[in-house]
């Protein structure tokens, strides 16, 4: 066994021209001391650096955005580097043969706390940590590479892309900032990320703008009332006012190599199915992994999607890199993957990062045309062919319709019909959902109502079993679940039927995707005009709810299909932050029903009590109990996952029923 400072070097540092050259072994440990995870045994740890070069003239490799313009070796390769982080059955032949690659999510390791219904930790090293054990039962290798060059630098544990800049060129870079609280600095990068620094500080041209809604008028700020500090952040004295949209352009320098993200996702698989130079001595086992699934929530759903749109599914040899794809919460978007000076955090929501390239035409995966702008394209028809396309679970809860456009990845460019999804495709939708489960008992932070708990997220552990099975033995997944045009269950936002619940007030303003100009090189990966020229948004749409508020189509998890509340995937901003007209980021709404038919009638509540609905507890638990073996036995659910789900229903009628 390595301990944590050991070094191993798996391939020879002078190697064949190939994208993956090489892997060092930073640690290789025990999982929990070597405790068994059912038929699998026993999980290794892998941590680690993963080394590439790249050959810019390949024709796999012309996708990446400036490549051809960064530091080549004495080869004439590229070269970069990713963290790695790998938890494997110690004994491979006991694995289930495929690889489960997460996106880091801005670096992290998510899934074991999605999935495995673990404590999240970049570091999972504990029995809570590793949550049920679910994956590792299952039999997964486990992998995170990192793509993202732009992580916050103070956390290590991190994984990460280091990649080369290129000297010598400089470009637009726009700075977006949305404040909850009165500020006076604010860094010029998206949340805690690494900033483009700022090429001259001292520049007359730099312009600092403040406007109400994302296509109000901008307003020029003063030079006098702020300044540049460090070259990475924005001082203004008299303070950034809450839920207001500030904008600085700035020209930077030296932007790095973003695309080669993407470009080691996909050599990383493609060594882990396919072999390489490194193939011989493998910290993934002797035999190589003939599936491969990619997994990635909100940002990392988004980098799926933009994955795919690229190209990266096919290797340096035209194979096809990931078999699965589980794009999850991403909406209709993709991202700032594969661009100069992209931005890779930054996403794109009604009220913050607004008007970034992420919900971009297309949307469908198949090819539409834009009767506007006249352009026809699709997720898969731009540069995947058919070869290449993996199996796809686009799967979105209730706030991405509002939030996140994705009504547009399954209706006609006008809105009018349901458009024709691709055979290898399902869709999903988490009826009363927000962009990830809150916490529960529900809170209020910064929002008009509580956050929204659903938990939806146990159907998705049922989902990636149907995802194994339909790539590893041709078995139909279960049919696609979402709201349709025909049958008058997503409309527009002023058709939805919510009822008037006291003290509860529905959006009048949602995200909306327009048609976006950022200059004549954008499809060359090169940004010329900031803030972008804004054209027509497109139709959105919004599923129909019933006379309580919830939603009719889509997966119903048994807190939507037998209700003590209401669930939105929608919430408004809170006053004391400002703009509370506009959505809040990612949240949703939980609205209980009232108790008794006196407290109704008091607050003239037009929804029935839970004592109108439900003659006992017992009742009510027997009801949650049938809907959730209803959804196991439609394939939606895991028969071991309705007994829990039984327990937070009770769990929820006893917090609605008693003081809350």
């Amino acid at each position: 066994m390595l301990g944590r400072t050991a070094l191993l070097l798996l391939a020879p540092a002078l190697l064949a021209p190939a994208a993956l050259l090489r892997i060092e072994v930073l640690e290789r440990s025990d999982v929990l001391d070597g405790r068994p995870f059912g038929r699998t045994g026993a999980y290794e740890r892998i941590v680690a650096k993963a080394y590439f070069a790249v050959d810019p003239n390949l024709p796999a490799n012309r996708i990446v955005a400036d490549l051809d313009k960064a530091p080549r070796n004495a080869q004439g390769l590229v070269e970069f580097s990713s963290g790695l982080y790998v938890l494997k059955p110690r004994d491979p032949a006991r694995g289930n043969g495929a690889v489960l690659y997460e996106v880091s999510n801005r670096g992290g390791k998510g899934m074991l706390s999605f999935f495995n219904r673990a404590s999240g930790s970049p570091d999972p090293r504990t029995a809570p940590e590793f949550g049920d054990g679910f994956l590792m039962e299952q039999g997964y290798t486990l992998a995170w590479l990192g793509w993202q060059f732009d992580v916050p630098a103070d956390k290590p544990q991190l994984v990460r892309l280091y990649t080369p800049a290129i000297p010598g060129v400089t470009g637009l870079v726009r700075s977006e900032i949305v404040v909850d609280r009165r500020e006076t600095e604010h860094s010029l990068a998206d949340r805690n990320h690494v900033p483009y620094p700022v090429a001259n500080p001292d520049d007359p041209a730099l312009t600092l703008t403040v406007r109400d809604t994302v296509t109000g008028p901008r307003r020029t700020v003063p030079r006098s009332q702020w300044r540049i500090v460090d070259r990475t952040r924005i001082a203004m004295p008299a303070g950034f006012e809450p839920g207001r949209l500030y904008e600085l352009v700035y020209t930077s320098q030296n932007p790095a190599v973003v695309g080669l993200g993407p470009a080691a996702v996909r050599d990383f698989i493609s060594y882990v199915k396919y072999g390489g130079p490194a193939a011989a001595i493998t910290i993934l086992g002797d035999r190589r992994h003939p599936r491969a699934y990619g997994f990635g929530v909100s940002q990392s759903g988004r980098f799926l999607r933009t994955f795919l749109y690229y190209g990266f599914n096919r290797d340096e040899q035209s194979r096809k890199v990931f078999d699965g794809i589980l794009a999850h919460v991403a909406g209709g978007g993709r991202g700032s993957f594969n661009h100069r000076f992209a931005q890779p955090s930054r996403d794109g929501h009604p009220f913050f990062n607004t008007l970034y390239p992420t919900d971009i035409f297309p949307f469908t995966d198949l090819a539409e045309t834009d009767p506007v702008t006249g352009l026809t394209d699709g997720i898969l028809s731009h540069a995947t062919p058919p070869e290449a396309a993996p199996k796809i679970f686009y799967t979105n809860s209730s706030y991405e319709y509002y939030g996140r456009a994705a009504s547009l990845i399954h209706t006609t460019i006008d809105g009018r019909g349901d458009a024709p999804v691709a055979p290898g495709t399902r869709i999903y939708f988490f009826a009363g959902g927000q962009h990830g489960p809150g916490a529960f008992p529900p809170v209020r932070s910064n929002t008009r109502n509580r956050a929204n708990p659903n938990p939806y997220t146990w159907s998705m552990r049922a989902l990636l079993v149907a995802m194994n099975a339909w790539v590893r033995d041709g078995k139909e997944p279960p049919p696609s679940q979402y709201p349709r045009v025909q049958d008058d269950r997503l409309v527009p936002l002023a058709a939805v039927r919510f009822p008037k619940i006291p003290g509860v007030a529905f959006p009048t303003r949602i995200q909306n995707a327009y048609r976006v100009d950022y200059g004549p090189q954008f499809a060359q990966g090169i940004v010329t005009i900031e803030p972008p020229r804004v054209g027509q948004p497109f139709p959105m749409l919004v599923p129909q709810v019933d006379e309580d508020g919830n939603e009719t189509s889509g997966i119903r998890m048994p807190a939507v299909s037998v209700p003590l509340a209401t669930y939105t995937g929608w919430n408004l901003r809170a006053p004391e932050i400002g703009a509370p007209e506009e959505l809040f980021s990612m949240a949703g709404s939980y609205v209980p029903f009232p108790r008794t038919k006196q407290e109704r009638a008091q607050s003239g509540d037009p929804r029935f009590s839970v004592q109108e609905r439900y003659a006992s507890r017992a009742e009510y638990l027997e009801k949650v109990g049938a809907a959730a073996r209803t959804l196991a036995d439609r394939g939606y659910l895991l028969d071991r996952d309705v007994a829990p789900l039984v327990e937070r229903g009770a769990a929820e009628w006893d917090w609605v029923m008693g003081a809350r």
